[in-house]
């Protein structure tokens, strides 16, 4: 369901407010993270608030988070905190739930998730929750996290283990970097090949097609889309597709008369609820510009899962389901994209939450 953000175009308040259509959440958490000027205000006064942890035990064992930092962790961790929902995601994948014992408000899959104690959003979490709850370590996105929240866990002796993927590998290289700190390797590494086996059996299929060019759509008003060092980016190349717009940015700022200009093939839509991005897309359909698209004309148009917003495995089964509805020749004999747009769009739906 696409929520209303208000938040200002450059830091410092110049710009008068303006309301943002939220299509994809993990995005709209980035760019908060981004947009938060002066924010450090609540890291810092978490931080004084916050005690230092008590009798720290001997470090048992070093490792290396994914911004190059050393972190100290026992042998054991037993208790966890996660700063972001895809960590959250993780670590219930590979089975170890019960040792999280708190996560953010934005945390709601699996289900279980929402049952944790929740120590805020992941742009300005609770410092004192979070220290209360004594974990053994802390998760934290480099995409959502500000770096700030990660220094003043850092100098009150909490360990944060920092992961930062841009691409599908990358986020599997985090699976199984956060198993290695959460002693589940064995999860980990068997997650990790059969996300590999996944991607790999479905490039035998759609990697020899010319790829689809895709107008991923974040917010539609003002529309943005993604750059091409993206996670996201890389997961519709996977897919066979290729992202439109091409440019570095990771969220750009686009026009709608360039994306006329454009033309893409296909737009892709994230959404937790298909139905109510369906009714919004309906709307779109008559609007200038959006009207003109021929994408839109012939329905060309994708709803997938929000889990494409999130750097966790549930990313590859958005990814295969992109590929059946960027390139369904490849998976049903004689299909071409307009003559099955429907039944595509009804099967990518399936995925939607």
């Amino acid at each position: 369901m696409a929520t209303e953000l208000i938040t200002r175009e450059r830091c410092g308040g110049e710009t008068p407010p303006r309301k943002l259509r939220l299509a994809a959440p993990w995005a709209g958490l980035a760019l908060l993270a981004v947009l938060s000027c002066g924010g450090s205000a609540g890291a810092r006064a978490g931080a004084t608030q916050a005690a230092p942890a008590q009798n720290p035990q001997p470090p048992g064992r070093e490792l290396t988070d994914e911004l190059g930092r050393k972190i100290q962790l026992p042998q054991e961790v037993k208790r966890v905190v996660s700063l972001a929902p895809n960590l959250t995601e993780i670590v219930f994948a590979l089975g170890r739930g019960i040792r999280l014992v708190g996560d953010t408000d934005y945390c709601d899959y699996p289900p279980e998730a929402e049952q944790k104690p929740h120590v805020g959003g992941p742009v300005n979490p609770n410092l004192e929750v979070i220290a209360a709850l004594k974990p053994d370590l802390i998760l934290a996105s480099g995409s959502i996290n500000r770096p700030e929240t990660v220094h003043a866990l850092d100098r009150i002796g909490l360990p944060v283990f920092v992961t930062y993927p841009h691409s599908v590998e990358g986020m599997i290289a985090s699976v199984e970097h956060i198993g290695a700190a959460i002693g589940a390797d064995k999860s980990a590494a068997e997650m990790a090949q059969d996300l590999r086996d996944r991607l790999a059996e479905l490039q035998k299929r759609v990697g020899g097609s010319a790829p689809r060019r895709v107008l991923f759509v974040v917010w539609t008003d003002p529309l943005i889309s993604i750059g091409t060092d993206t996670f996201i980016a890389d997961a519709l190349r996977l897919a066979g597709g290729r992202s439109a717009v091409e440019t570095k940015g990771e969220w750009p700022h686009i026009s709608l008369e360039e994306i006329v200009h454009l033309q893409p093939d296909i737009l892709v839509f994230a959404s937790a609820h298909g139905s109510e991005t369906h009714r919004e897309i309906d709307e779109l359909r008559d609007r200038p510009g959006w009207k003109d698209l021929i994408a839109m004309q012939q329905d060309h148009v994708v709803v997938v899962s929000d889990a494409i917003n999130r750097p966790a495995p549930r990313m590859v089964d958005v990814i295969e389901r992109m590929a059946r509805a960027f390139h369904p020749e490849a998976f049903t004999a004689g299909a071409t994209l307009g003559s099955n747009s429907s039944d595509t769009l009804a099967e990518v739906c399936a995925c939607a939450r």
